[in-house]
């Protein structure tokens, strides 16, 4: 009789996972306590794999094997806590993946700027003629890739909640971009719980693997005290330091990568501007650079990028005012970068699912460039209590639609109206994609 696996959670990373273990012989079954979207259910039916939605029944769950569960899924749910107190492997989908294929893994984590880094390493590697695949919180599955489109190598951007359930996987090159407060209502509103689940990025690496990590964090330095980590450490500072042997820096308007291949490139001349993309650039080239991808190509790489949706996109001018997407600030830090980078006069709209959010991290930045808050969310009293001292005009809103003509009339011909939320989406919208999406099409309509 072959192995139980049972899956828990039936969107990308579920349904990737039923599909890998059923190809590779195991009795599946995926249970899913909210409504399957068609198309999974479509793949899984094709591949006759059997499921269920709305509900857990307990006898087709109990007996497991092995449980793969979702990243979506908190670890306290009763039905986790009930598989661990039995003894039965609760692993993660990217944890289950690797078991199954020998590719390279080039895996990055942070609080902010995962995104943006994870799609240019892709970009690299795909003007490099490598056989990449896109995987983790952006892309297809990893085990639905490894399952029926292995490649040899993966960019793998990934979530704590991804990282809490890995156990034997390897990073061949893993890449912190930072540490700072995001999603603590999920780790026992405790910093050091979510530090541990970052910090997993180097979890079985050794000597000829590569850690990829910003110099200047706090936390991160704390951490590597702590770890004595076996990797080759390739830290990336803005600036030139003499005591510290960075793999990247920045001196007289140039960006200088020094290891493995030593070359530079003209700072203006990267795709991406603001000090945030920078970090994203060192942090994406010094990867390309650790794969053996050569110069030339980094450099036009990083010359070329379009950039990531709902990562401070431009949509458009209304009445002399432009309009910014940045849905997907979803913590403080984010939207802290996404203030440093305005040079105008700016109409910031936060708000949304609170997360234990603490905003004196971006008070003086408001103070410096705000001339006006619209807070949209269902509950906004936190928000209000925060800045309502500032002497900065603010509306509380519900809805999108409320908040965009509330910025409309705040913001003069010169400034910037930015979303960049600091919050979850999920009171008011599906996701930040959706919020994102939805904040764009409201702009493009105006008239």
């Amino acid at each position: 009789m072959s192995e139980r696996v049972v899956v828990i959670g039936a969107g990308e990373s579920g349904t990737g996972a039923a599909i890998l273990a059923k190809a590779k012989g195991y009795d599946v079954f995926v249970s899913d306590s909210s409504v399957i979207k068609d198309y999974y259910q479509q793949e899984l039916d094709k591949r006759g794999i059997e499921w269920e939605q709305g509900a857990h029944t307990l006898s087709k769950v109990q007996n497991a094997n092995l449980v793969i569960k979702s990243p979506g899924v908190p670890n306290n749910a009763p039905l986790i806590k009930e598989y661990v107190t039995r003894g039965i492997p609760v692993i993660s989908e990217i944890e289950f993946a690797g078991r199954f294929t020998d590719a390279k893994m080039i895996c990055i984590t942070g609080s902010n700027g995962k995104t943006t880094t994870t799609s240019l390493i892709y970009h690299i590697c795909k003007m490099a003629g490598l056989n990449v695949g896109l995987a983790g919180n952006i892309g297809s599955s990893l085990a639905w890739q490894v399952a029926e489109n292995n490649h040899d190598y993966y960019i793998i951007e990934l979530s704590s909640f991804q990282l809490d359930n890995m156990y034997d996987f390897k990073a061949n090159v893993a890449v912190l971009m930072n540490i700072t407060p995001d999603h603590l209502d999920r780790y026992d509103n405790c910093m050091q719980n979510y530090v541990d689940a970052k910090m997993r990025i180097t979890r079985n690496q050794t000597v000829d693997d590569a850690f990829v990590f910003w110099n200047e964090d706090p936390i991160i330095q704390r951490e590597l005290k702590k770890y004595g980590l076996k990797a080759t450490l390739y830290p990336f500072s803005e600036n030139n330091l003499k005591d510290v042997d960075l793999a990247a820096y920045t001196q007289d308007g140039k960006l200088f990568f020094t290891r493995p291949d030593d070359f530079n490139m003209e700072q203006e001349s990267l795709a991406l501007t603001g000090l945030h993309n920078l970090y994203n650039s060192m942090a994406a080239g010094i990867s390309a650079n650790i794969i053996g991808i050569r110069k030339e190509t980094i450099r036009k790489a990083l010359q070329t990028f379009k950039g990531v949706e709902h990562r401070l996109e431009y949509v458009k001018k209304v009445d002399g005012v432009d309009y910014i997407n940045d849905s997907k600030a979803t913590n403080v830090n984010s939207c802290w970068y996404a203030l440093q980078s305005m040079r105008t006069k700016t109409v910031l709209i936060l708000g949304g699912k609170d997360k234990g959010n603490d905003y004196s991290e971006i008070a003086d930045l408001v103070r410096q460039k705000c001339t006006g808050l619209v807070f949209m969310g269902l509950h906004n009293e936190k928000l209000v209590d925060f800045f309502k001292d500032f002497g900065i005009p603010y509306v509380s809103t519900d809805a999108l639609d409320k908040a965009l003509d509330a910025a409309r009339s705040m913001a003069k011909p010169g400034d910037t109206v930015l979303l960049s939320p600091c919050c979850a989406s999920f009171d008011l919208f599906t996701s930040y994609e959706d919020r994102g999406r939805k904040f764009k099409d409201y702009v493009n309509n105006m008239k």
